[in-house]
């Protein structure tokens, strides 16, 4: 087996025992509003936005895919976020699943951005970057 094989199943064990810690500590019925699973995708693409911005260029393949695809891949689901938004409307609040989806889209990527705007100021600051378009 290959290291990137088991770093993605590594992380995602690990993404995935997060989830479900966090899921256990925000706990939400099918038509409440699933705020854990929104706190998850958002921190979750706030830390893809950091990893990218700090440890892509200088990460091997093999730890780029045991925290990208392993640990957040796990720890964020997009399946998640359908299940909800359906469960919602299914349960008469198709309101509420709409402001859900909305805040799902843009904290995720507003987080992104911001995890890779700070992660490129930390970097900028402790080693000097080349800049792409050079």
């Amino acid at each position: 087996m290959s290291r990137t094989v088991v770093a993605v199943l590594a992380g995602g064990l690990v993404g995935t025992g997060l989830r479900l810690g966090i899921d256990a500590l925000v706990p939400h019925g099918d038509a409440g509003f699933p705020l854990s699973t929104l706190v998850i995708n958002v921190s979750g693409s706030f830390m893809l936005g950091m990893l990218v911005s700090r440890v892509w260029s200088v990460a091997p393949e093999w730890v780029r895919f045991g925290l990208g695809t392993g640990l957040l891949g796990s720890f964020t689901t997009f399946s998640a976020l359908v299940a909800s938004v359906f469960l919602l409307t299914y349960f008469g609040q198709p309101l509420v699943a709409l402001l859900y989806l909305a805040c799902s889209l843009a904290g995720g990527v507003g987080a992104a951005l911001l995890g890779l705007r700070l992660g490129r100021r930390r970097t900028s600051r402790s080693t000097p970057q080349m800049d792409p378009a050079e």
